[in-house]
C-alpha cells in the first residue's frame, strides 16, 4: 500500500482524518497490532491549519512528516487534501466509505470515533483506496457532469409546462414533442386566464435558456478537447458505433485510468453493471444490476446500448468519425458492433424485457471500451502523478 522505506527507521504513525465542512478530527494510531490509538482533536478544515497540525504531531513524536500515513474518506470535501499531502510527500490514502467495515449494532456515531476507526483501519491494511483523478480530468468531469445536470433542469421544465397544459384539457395531437412544429403549437396556443399565461411564457423562456445553457457547455467541452491529454482516446472511443464527442467525453474523465482495473469484470463491477446475488445451499437466486458504481458512467452505456440493435454497419458518419484511426480501432469497433448485436437479437428472441436487454449489452459494450482504453492509455505518454 506504501513503500516500505522510511527516512529512518523509525515506525511510521497512522492518521486519521473525519474531515467535514468546518472541522476535522484528527486520530492518532501509534505502530504495532496493540498500538495505542488516541484522539488529538479537532481542527479548522483548512491546508494551512491541517499542515501545522501534522508538523506538530510528527515533531512531538520526534518524527518527519515523511514517516506519517494519513487517510480519510471520499465524499463531498474533494480531493485537495490527498493533492497537498502529495506535494509534501505526505503518504494519503483516501478511502472508498462504502468499502469500509463497520461494527454491526454500534448505536453511536461520533466524528471522533470515525477518526479513530479510520486510524485503525489503516494501520491494520483494512482499507480500500479509491483513484485521486488528474486535476484537469475532475475538472472536465465536472463539466461533462454539468452539462447532465443542464438536461435535467431542461427535462423538468419541459415537463411541469407539459403537466399544466395537460390540466386544463391541452393535448397536442402531433407525433412528437418539442419539435419545431410543436413550438409553434405552443406559442400560438391561448390561455383564457393571465396566470396561466404568465406560467406558459415563463416556461417556455426557461426552456430557451436551459437548451443554450446545454448549447454553450457543449461547445466548451470541444474547445477544450484538443488540448486535453486524453484527445486520442476519445477519439479512438468516437469509433465505435453510436459514440460521438458527448458520450466519449463523458465516459472517459468518468473511468479515468482503464490500466487500474486488471480484468473487465473489475470494470463491470466499478460501473455497478453485475448482477447481485444470493445464494445459499441449494438456492440460488440472481436479482438486478448493484448500481453501485459510477452512476454518469453507466447511464451513458446503456444509453449508447440501444445503436446495436440494428444490423452490424458502418455508416457515414462512423467512417468519417473512423479517418485516421489505427486499424485495431475498426477491427474492435466492427467486433463489437456484430458481439453487441448478435447478443441483443439472441436476448430479443428469448422475449426479455427491453430495458434488461440494454443492460446486458452494456455490461458487454464496457469491456470492449476496457480493451480500447488499456490499449490506448499504454501508448500515451507518461503523466506525473498528483498523488
Amino acid at each position: 500500500m506504501y513503500p516500505p522505506e522510511l527516512s529512518h527507521a523509525m515506525k511510521p504513525l497512522y492518521i486519521g482524518l473525519d474531515v467535514h465542512k468546518e472541522k476535522t478530527s484528527v486520530a492518532i494510531a501509534r505502530p504495532g497490532a496493540n498500538g495505542e490509538i488516541t484522539y488529538h482533536g479537532s481542527i479548522a478544515t483548512s491546508l494551512i491549519t491541517l499542515e501545522r497540525s501534522l508538523r506538530r504531531i510528527a515533531k512531538s513524536h520526534n518524527r518527519t512528516m515523511q514517516d506519517l500515513r494519513v487517510t480519510y474518506e471520499a465524499g463531498g470535501c474533494g480531493m485537495w487534501i490527498a493533492r497537498r499531502l502529495a506535494q509534501l510527500k505526505v503518504p494519503c490514502l483516501v478511502a472508498a466509505p462504502s468499502l469500509i467495515a463497520r461494527p454491526p449494532g454500534d448505536p453511536v456515531k461520533t466524528d471522533r470515533k470515525d477518526a479513530e476507526m479510520l486510524a485503525r483501519l489503516l494501520r491494520s491494511g483494512d482499507l480500500t483506496a479509491v483513484r485521486v483523478p488528474d486535476e484537469t480530468d475532475e475538472a472536465i468531469r465536472d463539466l461533462c457532469r454539468a452539462r447532465v445536470d443542464a438536461i435535467d433542469d431542461l427535462r423538468r421544465t419541459r415537463t411541469r409546462l407539459l403537466g399544466m397544459l395537460r390540466r386544463l384539457g391541452h393535448n397536442y395531437n402531433g407525433r412528437t414533442h418539442w419539435t419545431q412544429k410543436h413550438r409553434n403549437y405552443l406559442r400560438e396556443l391561448s390561455l383564457p386566464f393571465a396566470a396561466h399565461r404568465v406560467i406558459l411564457e415563463e416556461q417556455l423562456m426557461q426552456i430557451d435558456q436551459h437548451e443554450e445553457r446545454i448549447a454553450r457547455i457543449e461547445q466548451n467541452m470541444l474547445g477544450l478537447l484538443d488540448a486535453w491529454r486524453h484527445k486520442d482516446l476519445v477519439a479512438a472511443l468516437m469509433g465505435f458505433k453510436g459514440f460521438k464527442h458527448i458520450a466519449a467525453m463523458v465516459i472517459v474523465p468518468e473511468i479515468g485510468d482503464f490500466t487500474r482495473f486488471a480484468h473487465p469484470r473489475k470494470l463491470v463491477k466499478y460501473l455497478g453493471l453485475n448482477c447481485r446475488e444470493y445464494s445459499t445451499g441449494s438456492r440460488e437466486i440472481k436479482m438486478g444490476i448493484t448500481k453501485c458504481g459510477n452512476p454518469h458512467a453507466r447511464w451513458i452505456l446503456v444509453e449508447e446500448a440501444v445503436h446495436y440493435k440494428p444490423a452490424p454497419k458502418v455508416s457515414r458518419q462512423l467512417g468519417n468519425r473512423q479517418q485516421g484511426l489505427p486499424r485495431w480501432v475498426k477491427e474492435l469497433s466492427w467486433k463489437a458492433q456484430n458481439r453487441l448485436h448478435h447478443r441483443f437479437k439472441a436476448l430479443a428472441s428469448r422475449r426479455m424485457q427491453h430495458n434488461k436487454i440494454k443492460v446486458a449489452v452494456a455490461r458487454e459494450l464496457a469491456m470492449f471500451i476496457w480493451e480500447l482504453g488499456v490499449r490506448m492509455q499504454s501508448l500515451e505518454t507518461p503523466q506525473p502523478t498528483n498523488a
